[in-house]
């Protein structure tokens, strides 16, 4: 009886220990979730006077929000915010530069820099942008920037994985329906002040080509 007693405790002993083993591993290596460093396509030149902001798999059109980013480039912070609030009202338009197929012509693309004139209103687009400039002003306010100096110095849209939908058609056929969403990433970064060189008092000295022509020209020098 001992001795039955002494194999079912251990029976029971490695069946625990198994359970303890095995029940705490992962069942996939890809469901483990981690906080990893976002990795930027291009950093600053100087950390401490920029800052970043970044928006992965966003549900909005990736063309659109490409033409959008487009405009963007080298453009002030407030400048920024302003004119995607004008766009959102119709008083601007976003000029499209690569992705034309289709698009109407409006004078506003005109006026915005485009002399084939087409241009759209993608607000979805402005609405996600403007989020991320926000964001993005909220971080330098955090690292002590002065925002009334920002300038969005990096912008860059990126395509992201397609997702999947279906759209059924006649005779009982099904069609994909994809959606195109994308990444985008910015960074603001501080204006450097011009600093202004010295110029020098002497005036610059004639090359030897522009004496030449001046000697030839029958012009004497009234050196005494």
């Amino acid at each position: 009886m001992s001795f039955f007693k002494t194999l079912v405790l251990l029976f029971v002993c490695f069946s625990v220990s198994s359970f303890v083993r095995f029940s705490f591993l992962p069942l996939s290596p890809f469901k483990i979730s981690r906080g990893k460093m976002v990795k930027y396509s291009r950093e600053p030149t100087n950390a401490t006077k920029s800052c970043k902001a970044r928006g992965s798999d966003l549900r909005v059109h990736f063309k659109n929000t490409r033409e959008t980013a487009f405009r963007l480039r080298k453009m002030e912070l407030q400048s920024a915010k302003k004119y995607l609030e004008d766009v959102m009202a119709h008083k601007r338009c976003v000029p499209f530069l690569r992705y034309q197929g289709s698009t109407g012509r409006t004078n506003q693309a005109k006026n915005e820099g485009n002399p084939g004139g087409q241009g759209r209103w993608p607000v979805k687009s402005c609405e996600f942008i403007l989020q991320l400039l926000k964001n993005a002003e909220s971080n330098a306010e955090v690292k002590g920037l002065d925002t009334d100096n920002l300038v969005i110095s990096h912008i860059q849209v990126n395509k992201a994985m397609k997702q999947r939908r279906r759209t059924y058609r006649a005779h009982g056929r099904v069609n994909p329906y994809m959606s195109s969403p994308c990444h985008i990433e910015l960074t603001l970064s501080e204006k450097e002040a011009a600093v202004k060189t010295e110029q020098d008092a002497k005036a610059p000295k004639p090359s030897k080509k522009a004496l030449a022509k001046f000697l030839r020209s029958g012009a004497v020098s009234k050196t005494a």
